[in-house]
C-alpha cells in the first residue's frame, strides 16, 4: 500500500510544481481568447458544477462567445455562438476536426485506438465511414430498412396498449431505449437483442448510460494527464467493465455467425463486415468489427431514446402543443390508422416539434472534444497546438441573441425558420456539422418523427394525478449526452 501512495504523492507533487512554474512564470498567455483567470495548479476547474455545459454558457456571457480556460493543466476553447461555430465546423474545419482530444476513460480496452468517433482522420477512419453511410445511413439504405422500423414501431405501440389496458405506467425512456435498440440490432444482426414485451432491455440500457456518464464526467485525468497511470476516480476500470460485457455480447454473436450455416446470407452489416475481414482483414480487424458495433448501438439507442423522452417531457408540459401535434396526426391519417413513414414528411408541426427538442436538448451538450493538431489562427486570436476545443451546442441552442424566448418550448418558431438541424445552420446543431457531423443523423431523422407521431395518435397520455403539467421536473443529468435524471412515467390511454 505505501509503494503506489507514494508514486500518488511524487506525481501530484511534480504536477503542482510544474503548474505553479507555469502560473507565475510563463504567465497566462495573451494570444488566447478571453476567459476567467485561472487559479494556481487547478486553473477554472472549479468553475465547472456539476453541469459543465450551463457553467460555460454562463461564464460565455461574461467572457465571450470565443473563450478559453485553463482546465488544470489543458488549455481548452469553448465555443458559444452560430458565427464562432460556423467558423471552427465548416470554414475551418480540417484544422479543428483532424484529431480529438481523448477522455481518458476511453483508453479502457483501446477503444480510443479504433472508434470512428475519436480516431484521428485518416484512411481507416474513411473505411469505418464508408462502411455506416452505406449500410446504414445512405437513402438506399434507408428506404430498404424501413419495414424493420414499421415492424420496431408496432412492436413499440402494441406494448403501450397491453400497459394501457391495465392502468399501468411506461418508462418512455426505457422503452423506446428498447425500439431504438432492437431496430439497430436487425439492421446489423438480423434479430433482436432483447425481448421488446419483457423488461430485458433494462441492463443494456443502464450499461449505455453508465458508458455516456463515464465518458463525460469530469475526471483528474483528463485535467492532470499525469495521473493516467493512477485513474485515482476509477474511471477507466469501471468502464473497462463496461466495454467489456458489451464486447462479450458482440463476440458471441459473431461466433454465432461464423458457426452457422446461413453463413454471409443475412445480407445485413454483420455479413457484409465478415466480407471484409475476410477479404482483406488488414482493413477491417474483427476487433475493429466489436469496436465500430460498440460506437453504433451505443451512440445510436441512447441519443434517439433521450430525444423521444424531451419531446415528450416538452409535450405533456405543454398540453396546447400536444393538442394541435394530435389534430395535424388526426387529419393526416385520420382515427384508428398506424402512422406510416411515408406519410411523415406531411407532418410539418411534428417536424417543428423535433426540431425545438433538439434546440432546447440537444443529444450531445458539448459537441465531442476536439483537439487542435497545428497552430490556428481563429478570429484575431491565435490558437495554439494542443488546444483542447469544446462547441457549446446546448448553449448555442438558447442563445437569446438567435432565439426569441430561447429557453421557452416553442416549435411554431421553425414554421417561418429556414434553419435545419442537419448541419448546415449553424444555430441549432444537435448533430454537429463538417467532416465529423455524426454519421447515425440521417437514421435519427427518420426514427424519431416515426417514434413520435406513433405515440401521439395512438394514445393519449396521463401524469401522476400529483403532478402537474408545468410541474414536470427537467433536470438534467450530465454525461457525454444530456440524459433525464429522473425518468419520464406516464399511462398511455389507448384510442383505438
Amino acid at each position: 500500500m505505501e509503494f503506489p501512495l507514494l508514486i500518488v504523492t511524487l506525481l501530484l507533487s511534480f504536477t503542482i510544481i510544474r503548474a505553479t512554474f507555469s502560473y507565475f512564470v510563463l504567465g497566462h498567455p495573451n494570444f488566447l481568447p478571453p476567459g476567467p483567470k485561472p487559479l494556481p495548479i487547478i486553473g477554472s476547474l472549479h468553475l465547472l458544477g456539476h453541469q459543465p455545459h450551463q457553467s460555460l454558457a454562463k461564464l460565455a456571457k461574461t467572457h465571450g462567445p470565443i473563450m478559453s480556460l485553463k482546465l488544470g493543466q489543458i488549455t481548452t476553447l469553448v465555443i458559444s455562438s452560430a458565427s464562432a461555430a460556423k467558423e471552427v465546423l465548416q470554414k475551418q474545419d480540417l484544422a479543428f476536426s483532424s484529431q480529438r482530444s481523448i477522455p481518458n476513460a476511453l483508453h479502457a480496452q483501446h477503444h480510443y485506438e479504433y472508434s470512428i468517433s475519436f480516431m484521428p482522420i485518416s484512411t481507416q477512419w474513411r473505411i469505418l465511414r464508408k462502411i455506416l453511410n452505406s449500410n446504414i445511413s445512405s437513402g438506399r439504405s434507408l428506404d430498404s430498412s424501413e419495414y424493420l422500423r414499421s415492424e420496431k414501431v408496432k412492436e413499440l405501440v402494441a406494448l403501450c396498449q397491453k400497459a394501457g389496458l391495465s392502468n399501468d405506467y411506461v418508462d418512455i425512456g426505457r422503452v423506446t431505449f428498447k425500439t431504438s435498440l432492437n431496430l439497430i440490432s436487425n439492421i446489423v444482426f438480423s434479430k433482436d437483442l432483447t425481448d421488446p414485451n419483457e423488461d430485458s432491455g433494462k441492463e443494456f440500457k443502464e450499461l449505455v448510460g453508465n458508458i455516456m456518464l463515464e465518458a463525460g464526467r469530469p475526471n483528474l485525468v483528463d485535467f492532470f494527464p499525469g495521473l493516467r497511470m493512477i485513474d485515482p476516480q476509477g474511471v477507466r476500470r469501471r468502464m473497462n467493465r463496461h466495454f467489456k460485457k458489451i464486447l462479450g455480447v458482440f463476440e458471441e454473436l459473431i461466433n454465432e455467425r461464423l458457426g452457422s450455416e446461413s453463413r454471409f446470407k443475412k445480407d445485413d452489416v454483420l455479413d457484409m463486415c465478415l466480407k471484409i475481414n475476410k477479404d482483406n482483414p488488414h482493413e477491417l480487424s474483427r476487433l475493429q468489427i466489436k469496436m465500430l458495433f460498440l460506437d453504433t448501438f451505443v451512440a445510436g439507442s441512447d441519443t434517439t431514446s433521450n430525444t423521444i423522452e424531451w419531446a415528450m417531457t416538452e409535450l405533456l408540459r405543454n398540453p396546447h402543443i400536444m393538442v394541435k401535434a394530435k389534430k395535424e396526426l388526426a387529419n393526416v391519417f385520420g382515427k384508428g390508422n398506424m402512422v406510416k413513414e411515408d406519410d411523415v414528411l406531411r407532418l410539418p408541426y411534428l417536424s417543428c416539434i423535433v426540431k425545438e427538442t433538439l434546440r432546447l436538448h440537444p443529444p450531445v451538450p458539448f459537441l465531442l472534444p476536439r483537439k487542435i493538431g497545428n497552430e490556428v489562427k481563429l478570429n484575431e486570436y491565435t490558437i495554439p497546438k494542443g488546444t483542447q476545443v469544446l462547441v457549446n451546442a446546448w448553449a448555442i441552442g438558447r442563445d437569446p441573441s438567435i432565439w426569441k424566448d430561447s429557453q421557452e418550448f416553442r416549435p411554431e418558431r421553425f414554421l417561418s425558420s429556414l434553419v435545419d438541424v442537419q448541419g448546415q445552420d449553424f444555430e441549432s446543431i444537435p448533430f454537429g456539422g463538417g467532416r465529423r457531423i455524426c454519421p447515425g443523423m440521417p437514421l435519427a431523422l427518420r426514427m424519431i418523427p416515426l417514434v413520435l407521431s406513433s405515440l401521439l395518435h395512438n394514445f393519449d397520455w396521463n401524469l401522476d394525478t400529483k403532478i402537474q403539467p408545468k410541474s414536470l421536473d427537467l433536470t438534467e443529468r450530465f454525461g457525454i449526452t444530456i440524459q433525464k435524471a429522473n425518468p419520464l412515467y406516464v399511462v398511455p390511454i389507448p384510442l383505438n
